[in-house]
């Protein structure tokens, strides 16, 4: 296997269309911390993009920043935490999840994979903060989308296109992100013991208040840091205004049960944890999927599946998504989970072994229609299927 390493977008257009012309596809990798999610490459060479990385702009007064791609997402929260802001969608550290601890996350991957964390309830998933791009088709054509302000309507909004997409359309270069200014302060209001189906109802009262939450979780005792069933509900803002609603949501929130409430570093450490998927991280010979369900149908679904799977769980958005760990399924629970999801969620294989993630979708199978619109969108910007071939489906 042959590895490129352009220094510039022109030797990176010459290598992709070298590509192009030896129908030979190429695994895009920058920090490499997400090698492991979608299927399994087997591409002939591996395009190293990681020269493509640095703060090239930023404004914090515009909530601004414009970076290349391959600019360690440490570095880019370093300089946004001097300026007291922060990625409002809030990436994870996947790294202990997906065993690449030798690795390092980048701002064009999470955008890539439309990471977003826990604040995604009230701010938006990573496409909705993605303004603009520079970047290289499967073409072997240089091009750009978008701009430095938020309200950009000028032609089609290919930046949510390329979110999502997983390196399959076209090699980011750089890239502008909106950001936002970071909580003076954080408030956890805390319910302990709750089976599930209590804990997605305070969750849901809490989200229908006039509270602000920026965060709604449930830990069940078996995941939970003391094993005991921990509800987490995050409220940030101006000191006086989450110490305000804090005890407001303590009030109204009373039925479920005794009530804590978690001040800064102990909230945050709780809700870094959730983010990065930390309850399940540790659980290493087991198959992680991520469930995106209706928050009210979370509990009786997972309550389904505990009849036939062994698994450890958790819940986030409020119980919109269902986090798995399975334990011992033959085909990592696919067929029991899409069986039990139908057509009101989807499922996506999140961790497993490189067989397992050939053998079986690892994103929710499409429709013959969905298909054939991605196929029309992939045609126009890859038609070889040189970048990342077979990364998301099956690609021949």
């Amino acid at each position: 296997m042959s590895r490129f390493r352009p220094k510039d977008e022109r030797e990176l257009t010459e290598i992709i269309a070298a590509a192009v012309a030896q129908e030979e596809p190429l695994e895009l990798v920058a920090g490499g911390s997400k090698r492991g999610l979608g299927r399994p490459l087997q591409a002939p060479h591996v395009l190293d993009l990681g020269a493509f990385a640095g703060i090239q702009q930023y404004e914090p007064e515009e909530l601004v920043l414009t970076a290349g791609a391959a600019t360690p997402l440490a570095e880019i929260e370093a300089a946004l935490d001097r300026a007291g802001q922060m990625l409002a969608f809030e990436p994870g550290d996947w790294r202990a999840l997906l065993g690449a601890s030798g690795s390092n996350p980048t701002l064009g991957g999470v955008l890539a994979c439309n990471l977003a964390g826990p604040r995604r309830i009230r701010q938006g998933a990573a496409r909705d903060h993605f303004l603009g791009f520079h970047a290289v088709s499967g073409r072997g054509e240089v091009f750009k989308a978008g701009g430095r302000v938020v309200k950009n309507v000028t032609g089609y909004d290919l930046s949510k296109l390329m979110a999502g997409s997983y390196g399959t359309l076209a090699a980011l270069t750089e890239v502008t992100v909106k950001v936002l200014p970071r909580p003076e302060a954080t408030r956890c209001v805390a319910l302990r013991g709750l089976a599930d189906d209590s804990a997605v109802r305070a969750m849901t009262e809490a989200l229908n208040s006039s509270h602000e939450v920026g965060g709604a979780a449930h830990l069940p005792a078996p995941v939970a840091p003391e094993s005991e069933a921990l509800t987490l509900i995050r409220l940030e803002g101006p000191i006086p205004s989450v110490e305000a609603r804090a005890a407001a949501l303590r009030r109204e929130l009373g039925q479920f049960g005794p009530i804590e409430i978690l001040a800064d570093e102990p909230a945050l450490a709780l809700w870094r944890a959730v983010r990065d998927v930390s309850p399940l991280a540790g659980l290493a010979e087991r198959v992680v999927w991520r469930l995106s369900v209706a928050p009210s149908a979370a509990p009786d679904l997972a309550a389904r599946l505990a009849s036939g799977l062994d698994f450890r769980h958790f819940f986030d958005w409020g119980g919109g998504l269902l986090w798995l760990a399975v334990k011992g399924a033959e085909d990592g629970g696919a067929a029991a989970i899409r069986g039990a999801l139908g057509t009101w969620g989807h499922a996506t294989l999140i961790r497993a072994p490189d067989a397992l993630r050939a053998a079986v979708p690892v994103f929710q199978p499409q429709s013959p229609a969905l298909a054939a619109l991605s196929a029309r969108v992939k045609d126009g910007f890859d038609p070889k299927r040189i970048l990342n071939r077979g990364r998301m489906y099956h690609e021949l």
